[in-house]
């Protein structure tokens, strides 16, 4: 590969970072806005035009505020857990399928379930390093919980797989070219949207940072920087998980508005289900992965098998 091509893709990656953080200061001000009017008040208004740049000066106070630390906390681990976190939340946005100057990947679904593997062990180091008995409380929940999730998670994406036998996710826009694979697996597509809330660790499921119960769990002890990076990794990941669910389910990538408008609609569903569910209880939790996604993912995945042969 000639040096030029390296130095385009770095400039592209470059671009995509910056896009994706714009992105989600925008979706923070959307649930801000979306959360306000379903509870009847106006959400941020002040700053700029109807409060659009809210955001941006949220994250200009919180990265020029004095960070603060525990004096018993494991200070390196407790610095560079929200930092790893962050720089993972930004490497899963590679396995995109731009048509031109970035990364193809054959094996992009392996990817982002090891990314999103790896992103469990900041969260449950950021809980340990705090060494405050919440922020631990917080962490062995968000593992527990992610692990659960994970396993139902790959296995309805075996569904997809198995249909496409290819684990590139430009196949998928491919193979969706006259009908959508949400039709044909409506009852997945269900199972891994609750999935994605679950993984997200976002209402009802976000025992984590339960604020009723846990003064706000695994990032008690963050404030400035650090809180700010696990803010900016949780959306960022959401932004992506319906990103995956409109590649996956809904057509594939293509550069159109009718793309934006789904990825859009998918996002606010997040908001939306925040607005108006309760949280789950902790055990109905864990029943509802384990007992529930577990099985009917493993029987669609072999109503599919059976299919695919068929259709062979």
């Amino acid at each position: 590969m000639m040096i030029y091509d390296m130095y385009l893709i770095f400039i592209g990656l470059v671009i995509l970072i910056i896009g994706v953080l714009v992105g989600v200061a925008f979706m923070v001000l959307l649930e801000r806005k979306v959360l306000g009017y379903i509870q009847i008040r106006k959400g941020p208004n002040k700053l700029g035009f109807v409060g659009l740049l809210q955001s941006f000066s949220d994250a200009i106070k919180l990265f020029t505020k004095e960070q603060s630390y525990p004096n018993f906390s494991n200070y390196i681990m407790y610095y560079f857990s929200p930092v790893v976190g962050f720089i993972l939340s930004l490497m899963i946005w590679m396995v995109i399928p731009y048509y031109f100057n970035l990364i193809s990947f054959n094996l992009g679904l392996l990817f982002i379930l090891c990314c999103m593997s790896l992103g469990v062990y900041t969260v449950m180091v950021a809980g340990w390093s705090s060494n405050s008995n919440y922020a631990l409380l917080g962490g062995l929940r968000a593992v527990a919980q992610t692990i659960s999730y994970e396993v139902s998670l790959a296995l309805i994406l075996m569904s997809s797989i198995v249909m496409i036998m290819d684990y590139n996710l430009f196949m998928f826009s491919i193979y969706q070219n006259i009908m959508w694979l949400i039709i044909l697996m409506f009852p997945l597509s269900l199972c891994w949207i609750s999935s994605m809330l679950a993984e997200t660790n976002r209402t009802p499921f976000d025992f984590a940072e339960g604020e009723s119960e846990l003064v706000s769990g695994f990032n008690v002890e963050y404030s400035s920087g650090g809180f700010a990076l696990i803010f900016l990794a949780e959306y960022s990941s959401i932004l992506f998980m319906s990103l995956l669910f409109v590649m996956i389910y809904m057509g594939g990538y293509n550069l159109t508005i009718m793309f934006y408008l789904k990825l859009t609609f998918i996002s606010f569903l997040f908001i939306w289900v925040r607005g108006t569910l309760p949280r789950y209880r902790y055990d109905k939790l864990m029943y509802l992965a384990w007992k529930s996604y577990l099985p009917i993912s493993l029987n669609f995945l072999l109503f599919f098998l059976g299919l695919k042969i068929f259709l062979l």
